[in-house]
């Protein structure tokens, strides 16, 4: 019986290859891998089947050095993004094979726009689930407090920005004061978008009646921004009761989060310019209103010494007696009287003195009670929230990103979405 060995067969295979797939491809697929190893990059493509998750293909793939050096920096600076696993490329390839090594696709070439497309079209159809849920502009349209003091801070403990949004709000030139708390998330990578959640979650259950969120990031690499373009971390945000104030670090580029939040500023520190100028604002309307007090009560003031003045020097015209033993005596009367009005008119400007602080007390005092009652208002809203819900024991079941609530909703096969208070996870219809 005639046989070959296992070379001599992968050499036919690879003569095959060379005579008919010689020339090259545009191959349009999703990055399941991506790293580095001695300059080479070395890559894994797969396609999913439209529904679900299930591979109707998979391929090896490589850049040797000398290619990987021109092509990386030319993508990169097109689409401000790394390649990195889940995205979606457009790439030129030769098809190889190796007697060792088997099957792969040596790329040659890559086409970014196709990769911006990509990520605008994701990016698009979140916007547009938003948009059919009624939460866009939600976080957008809550009123920033007038006293902006109680700053809930989600950020890496270790990133330099954290450092300089701390340092920016405490060395402010006005002297304003702020109340700031970390809570510490990761911010890049995969964890992106969970601990980001959790953080928000730490600060709607927090004692302190916070004030408004900063979501803050250093400068980077722009490839890590991709946890922050995701639904579910779109729809926290968005939906979330307290203003949130974005400032990821990076200018070229708005994330998801960016566009949903109250409001996005480029940096760390344009965030900490953003609150000490909000609060500068307050106090200039703050000094203002006691100015106007102080002035409205010093010309009734200055009114009234006027009136009293011209009644005392009328007083004497109303005698023509002569000067007998009683005139004086009446005269020594009217000095005596003179003397309790001048007494009684410094009483009066104390009185009015003391009135005005208590105006200006009464006033804080006002603005904190309402300042309380708000509190006591997000608290409520707070209990209503589907993440209260949640932590109750109760979850969310979605089916290609909807809300499930029928069981005939769905077949045997689907693939199920369900997100409970800590985290997602799958699961698959069996009946």
């Amino acid at each position: 019986m005639p046989f070959l060995s296992l070379y001599e067969l992968n050499n036919l295979v690879h003569e095959l290859f060379d005579l008919h797939l010689a020339r090259t491809f545009w191959l349009q697929a999703e990055l399941s891998e991506v790293r580095e190893n001695r300059g080479h990059c070395f890559l894994e493509f797969v396609q999913k089947e439209e529904q679900g998750n299930g591979l109707l293909a998979k391929a090896r793939g490589q850049v040797w050095a000398n290619t990987w050096a021109m092509l990386r920096p030319y993508f990169e600076r097109t689409t401000h993004q790394q390649l990195t696993a889940g995205m979606q490329v457009l790439v030129e390839v030769k098809v190889t094979f190796h007697e060792v090594y088997g099957y792969a696709l040596n790329v040659i070439d890559i086409d970014p726009t196709y990769t911006l497309g990509d990520i605008a079209r994701r990016r698009r159809e979140i916007l547009q689930q938003l948009e059919r849920e009624g939460v866009l502009t939600m976080n957008k349209e809550i009123p920033l407090p007038r006293l902006l003091q109680r700053i809930a801070v989600i950020s890496s403990a270790s990133a330099a920005g954290f450092q300089d949004f701390e340092r920016q709000l405490a060395d402010n030139h006005h002297h304003l004061a702020f109340h700031t708390r970390l809570f510490p998330a990761v911010m890049q990578g995969s964890e992106v978008e969970g601990s980001i959640i959790r953080a928000l979650n730490a600060i709607l259950n927090d004692d302190v009646p916070w004030d408004a969120v900063v979501i803050i990031r250093g400068g980077g690499s722009t490839s890590d921004l991709t946890g922050f373009d995701t639904l579910t971390l779109a729809e926290n945000v968005a939906q979330f009761p307290l203003p949130i104030i974005t400032g990821i670090g990076h200018e070229r580029d708005d994330t998801v989060i960016d566009m949903v939040s109250h409001t996005r500023v480029k940096t760390p520190t344009a965030a900490a310019e953003f609150l000490v100028h909000h609060q500068l604002l307050e106090l200039e309307a703050l000094n203002t209103l006691a100015e106007t007090i102080t002035r409205s009560a010093t010309q009734i003031l200055q009114q009234e010494k006027q009136r009293m003045v011209m009644l005392t020097s009328q007083l004497p015209t109303l005698f023509h007696v002569r000067r007998t033993r009683e005139e004086i005596k009446f005269q020594q009367l009217l000095s005596s009287v003179s003397s309790q009005i001048v007494h009684q008119l410094q009483r009066y400007d104390h009185h009015i003195y003391l009135t005005s602080q208590r105006l200006t007390n009464a006033t804080e005092t006002l603005l904190s009670q309402w300042q309380h009652r708000l509190a006591l208002a997000e608290k409520q809203i707070q209990s209503a929230q589907p993440d209260h819900l949640l932590r109750l024991g109760f979850s969310i079941t979605r089916f290609n990103g909807k809300a499930v609530t029928q069981a005939s909703q769905v077949q045997p096969g689907d693939l199920l979405t369900t997100t409970l208070a800590e985290g997602d996870f799958k699961s698959i219809v069996t009946e």
